[in-house]
């Protein structure tokens, strides 16, 4: 069983709020919009981390993560990217893509908008973890945390922290 941190939108803000259940997980994941790579350093130092840059992050991040990054978490096939969409609204670089092969968890950010569905059509879960960092419009902090074990993706919460 693997323990997931899925988090975005820090925008360079860090603090040991969110650093205490890095701890917790076994793997961070961070769907982009990084800002300052010490925001990602700190990460690294406690936890395995997988992350896109966004559209807000500089060419220090783009060299450091790539813009999709498809992996597998146990038997489970991930695909995160930073402005991806969501079921029936991908966007247009992502769309055929995801049709052709799709992941069984597709994950993006960009939105602020915290966000978990199924896509019915293509058998995958979407997951946006809203933003964590403190610019932007949304009024709560929000990252999500969930386990994968073999096939299964379970466990599945919503972490809101005050802006």
């Amino acid at each position: 069983m693997t323990k997931i941190l899925l988090l975005s939108d820090t925008h360079s803000y860090m603090d040991d709020d969110v650093l205490k259940y890095v701890k917790q997980a076994d793997e961070v994941w961070h769907a982009g919009d990084i800002g300052d790579l010490k925001v990602t350093d700190a990460i690294k130092a406690l936890k395995p981390l997988k992350a896109v840059y966004g559209n807000i992050d500089d060419e220090k991040a783009r060299m450091e993560f790539p813009l999709d990054n498809r992996f597998m978490c146990e038997d489970v096939d991930v695909w995160i990217t930073h402005i991806g969409g969501y079921p029936n609204k991908y966007n247009v670089r992502v769309r055929e893509m995801i049709k052709e092969n799709p992941p069984r968890i597709f994950i993006s950010g960009h939105s602020h908008i915290l966000k978990v569905m199924p896509d019915k059509k293509l058998n995958l879960i979407h997951m946006n973890p809203g933003a964590i960092g403190k610019h932007g419009f949304h009024q709560v902090r929000t990252m999500l945390r969930f386990t994968i074990d073999g096939k299964k993706i379970e466990n599945l919460e919503v972490i809101e922290f005050k802006k």
